[in-house]
């Protein structure tokens, strides 16, 4: 049978205060309070050649809000919360070229920004007002540009999705106010 000495002991006692305080504010639930868990998603504005790219930013947002599970999808006039969006810029820039096309841009990179702005309809607030949010990726030329163009607005319109829902949740929400 194996004796513990003090210092054992202490060795324990103290690990498990560490542990304690590293796990003190952590929390199991979410931050938003429950009155609110309701948001709506209009569709995203588009001011870019991109035509594609505020529908498909406001549909990946939608799944993204259900993939979490904090809110419940309501439409405009039912929800709490309402998330306003415009894509702004998109901008491609040549990375690689290809010498056997005559130095023809065999690669891109793609460079979007869009404004966020997130209102609290039940108290007629706006919590965030025209965030900016960027996305970048990296496209390849096979073919047209066009088609390789189009091809990179999923990917933008994902990255969008992941920082506008984080920016939703992370919002430091007071009832009290």
């Amino acid at each position: 049978m194996k004796v513990f000495t003090m210092k054992h002991l202490a060795f324990i006692a103290a690990a498990a205060a560490l542990l304690a305080t590293g796990c003190a504010n952590y929390r199991w639930t979410s931050r938003v309070p429950e009155e609110i868990r309701t948001v709506a998603v209009p569709e995203f504005q588009n001011s870019t050649s991109l035509a594609e790219l505020g529908p498909l930013t406001t549909q990946y947002t939608l799944r993204e809000f259900q993939r979490e599970g904090t809110f419940s999808i309501r439409r405009s006039g039912d929800s709490s919360i309402e998330v306003q969006g415009r894509v702004t810029k998109v901008d491609f820039r040549p990375i690689a070229f290809d010498r056997g096309h005559g130095m023809r841009a065999g690669e891109y990179r793609c460079f979007a920004t869009i404004e966020v702005t997130v209102l609290d309809k039940d108290r007629s607030k706006v919590l965030l007002a025209k965030r900016v949010h960027k996305a970048e990726t990296t496209i390849t030329v096979q073919g047209d540009l066009l088609t390789a163009r189009r091809n990179c607005v999923p990917r933008l319109a994902a990255e969008f999705a992941r920082q506008i829902v984080d920016d939703v949740l992370s919002y430091p929400y007071n009832r009290k106010q």
